[in-house]
């Protein structure tokens, strides 16, 4: 058993439950407390005939996946996992199936099956265990609370000088609605529906599934995902600007854009975005194994 230093910080009770747990029932248990995050891969890589058991965050599942990997390994071990940390540096792994607290996830480390999943690759052998989803470039469009042809006309051209008596009347229309706001934050409390509306971002991309294009840069999309679906395919999901998503699935996912894009895999895992002018994705299936529980 493994444990991350950063889940001993953060949750050292959760830690302490887990190992009483499992060192009841698993008399022979090895425990292994490393001092930094990097002896992770280490350590697993001395496991011998013994089943890994993990206890940490996304970002401590991912390095320990990464490794089984790199070590051609990963399809003959089944991992198990017991989720520590707060909401957002486990919600991968709640996705995949895994109680949060940790005397179901470590009775399911105990009682659990071992669940084949896909697993998402690309062309520069980086692995994806949840999803990605595309960040648009520096200097794209925010397209919040403006009509499409006034953002796709601000990222394609310079706006033109407005005349004075305009700029006029845009100050005087400033100053009241900044008034207004003034005199609405003391009445009324703020609530999340009142809060302003995310800005999104207006991305010129090409995105290919199987070689049939499902987006090009003449279609500018807001947002594009791409997650493992199981049976062997992803589910690509292009959010065009204005319009109903296109959800199709695929064994193969291409993504480009000629000035490059941004995307963030396995984003609740804590890791900056990526950048590319183009990547592709492909579904290995049934590529790992994890314990999870039964039924």
């Amino acid at each position: 058993m493994v444990v991350d230093p950063v889940a001993r910080l953060t949750d050292a009770e959760s830690v302490r439950i887990a190992r009483d747990v499992l060192r009841a029932a698993t008399p022979g248990l090895k425990l292994c407390l490393p001092d930094d995050p990097a002896q992770t891969p280490r350590l697993l890589a001395r496991r011998g005939g013994r089943r890994p058991v993990l206890i940490g965050n996304d970002r401590a599942l991912l390095r320990a996946v990464r490794h089984l990997y790199g070590e051609r390994a990963l399809g003959e071990t089944a991992l198990s996992v017991v989720p520590v940390g707060n909401g957002p540096s486990v919600a991968l792994a709640r996705s995949l199936g895994l109680p949060l607290d940790a005397v179901s996830a470590a009775r399911t480390v105990l009682r659990g099956n071992p669940r084949a999943l896909d697993l998402l690759v690309d062309d520069e052998d980086g692995i994806v265990l949840g999803g990605l989803r595309t960040e648009g470039a520096e200097g794209s469009a925010g397209v919040a609370g403006v009509s499409s042809a006034d953002s796709l006309r601000r990222a394609d051209e310079p706006p033109a000088a407005d005349p004075p008596w305009r700029r006029m009347c845009q100050a005087l229309a400033r100053t009241v609605l900044s008034r207004t706001q003034r005199e609405e934050q003391h009445a009324v409390p703020v609530t999340p529906a009142s809060r302003t509306p995310q800005v999104r971002t207006v991305q010129r991309l090409r995105v290919e599934a199987d070689g049939a294009v499902v987006a090009g840069p003449d279609r500018p999309v807001t947002d594009v995902t791409v997650r493992a679906a199981g049976a062997g395919l992803a589910e690509v999901s292009v959010q065009p600007f204005g319009g109903a998503p296109v959800r199709v699935r695929a064994r193969s996912v291409t993504v480009s854009a000629p000035e490059g894009f941004r995307y963030r895999a396995d984003a609740d895992a804590g890791d900056s975005a990526a950048s590319a002018e183009s990547r592709t994705w492909t579904v290995l299936p049934r590529a790992w194994h994890l314990v999870l529980p039964p039924g």
